[in-house]
């Protein structure tokens, strides 16, 4: 396999920082499956002396120093004699995984931080989320988050070798376009990555073979992978359920998401849970209505209306059936409509561009009016101020939804990404879709 070192990953650096931080907390570093948290902490690990990584899952006999008392003394001198590696203070890196197995582990982590704060803890699990909501909140404030996603595209770019097209896009904005030859070459890798998406290993297998129906097997590989997870919460909500609504999640994107359209014959409640379980598990993202008259948009939200997106185009592109050769052969990207591909494409973006230190939150502004129903697919804040971004999946497009949003908010400029160079018009910045992620992130 391709080396998975040249996927330099945003996380990369937020763990470097960690490290030098004075007042340093154990670290949860939290994501869905198979997004690179264990890779992440392994390779990080290199950069110190030692290395005690303890997978609860794989080592359940360690599972009995956590029972009775939790003082971190004790258990870390189990820990370092059970393992062979000794703990010390700012040259062992311990390393927690699939720490969601024992959950008397993850309480344990507050009193490390009490009374060893110069041990260096990162913990991490592919179901975390779950066992967290099962800890009081005043040890959770003993600790510190991490939150990690897929490979976004610019990340994308640096593991394929477009270092020129990822410096080019730099400097690029809606004053200053791209070149015609560099936005070309930059809508050929768009249509990669939204074949594949994002997952580590899909795009190890790129780099690796440039094969996408190779790719197209490792995510289905995936998928089977997050469909057993199910089995592990079946005593919240049937398996079958839970798929059901994975797939109708994809069929819904880009619209308001109706419970009915998952199964008319089953009752609302199930099926609400099965959604509350996908997005906790980060397979799944809500996309709240805001009224967006201010910040935070958090404040202004209907919980009642929302849209849903998986957490990957890749699997996105997978579930609904990506048609290979008419992806990549599609003159101006016509069928990435199909599936609101782009806009899927943005949210995920738009989630990676956010603080890694806390939850992030999507939000999109929706008027049902018989007279006039107008939408912006999402609304974000950049630079203290409230900015529509409208999706467009081919070129240019009507706006009146954007404008009348800007009249009634008195807004001076919305974003309008699409697979348009950089532009500017009256009252619209123009993003090229590759751009939004960067222009999310400034």
């Amino acid at each position: 396999m391709f080396p998975s070192e040249m996927i330099h990953r945003g996380t990369d650096d937020r763990l470097q920082v960690w490290k030098t931080l004075p007042r340093r907390k154990p670290l949860l570093l939290r994501g869905a499956r198979q997004v690179g948290k264990t890779f992440a902490v392994r390779k990080f690990g290199e950069s110190y002396p030692l290395l005690l990584e303890a997978n609860f899952e794989e080592e359940r006999d360690i599972h009995q120093f956590f029972e009775g008392s939790l003082d971190p003394v004790p258990i870390c001198e189990k820990l370092s004699n059970y393992f062979g590696v000794k703990i010390a203070p700012g040259e062992t890196l311990v390393f927690f995984d699939e720490i969601q197995a024992c959950p008397r582990a993850l309480s344990a982590l507050r009193f490390l931080h009490e009374k060893m704060p110069d041990v260096h803890v990162i913990a991490a699990g592919s179901l975390l989320e779950f066992a967290l909501e099962e800890i009081p909140s005043q040890g959770v404030g003993r600790l510190s988050s991490l939150f990690m996603y897929p490979v976004t595209f610019e990340e994308f770019l640096l593991a394929i070798g477009e270092n020129g097209c990822w410096e080019m896009l730099q400097k690029a904005s809606p004053e200053n376009p791209l070149e015609r030859a560099f936005h070309r070459r930059l809508i050929d890798a768009l249509k990669v990555y939204l074949t594949i998406g994002g997952m580590p290993e899909v795009v190890q297998t790129y780099c690796h073979s440039r094969d996408l129906r190779e790719c197209q097997e490792v995510l289905s590989d995936l998928l089977v992978t997050f469909r057993d997870d199910f089995s592990k919460y079946k005593a919240k909500a049937p398996t079958l359920l839970l798929n059901e609504v994975l797939q109708s999640i994809c069929r819904q994107a880009g619209a308001k998401f109706k419970y009915s359209s998952v199964d008319r014959e089953l009752a609302l409640k199930p099926i609400k849970n099965a959604v509350e379980l996908l997005v906790l598990a980060g397979l799944a993202r809500k996309v709240y209505h805001s009224d967006a008259r201010g910040i935070p948009l958090g404040a202004q939200v209907n919980p009642k209306r929302f849209k849903a997106i998986i957490m990957d185009v890749g699997l996105h592109q997978r579930i609904l059936g990506v048609d290979i050769p008419e992806m990549m052969t599609a003159r101006g990207l016509e069928v990435v409509n199909k599936g609101s591909v782009a806009e899927v494409f943005v949210g995920q973006e738009y989630v990676a561009a956010q603080s890694s230190r806390e939850p992030a939150s999507l939000y999109y502004w929706h008027r049902e009016a018989r007279s006039s129903n107008a939408e912006v697919d999402y609304v974000a804040v950049r630079g203290g101020q409230v900015v529509p971004v409208e999706v467009k999946s081919g070129g240019s497009g009507s706006m009146q939804s954007m404008r009348l949003f800007l009249r009634e908010r008195n807004l001076s400029k919305g974003v309008r990404t699409s697979l348009e160079n950089f532009g500017v018009l009256p009252e619209l910045d123009i993003l090229p879709l590759y751009a939004i992620g960067n222009y999310l992130r400034c």
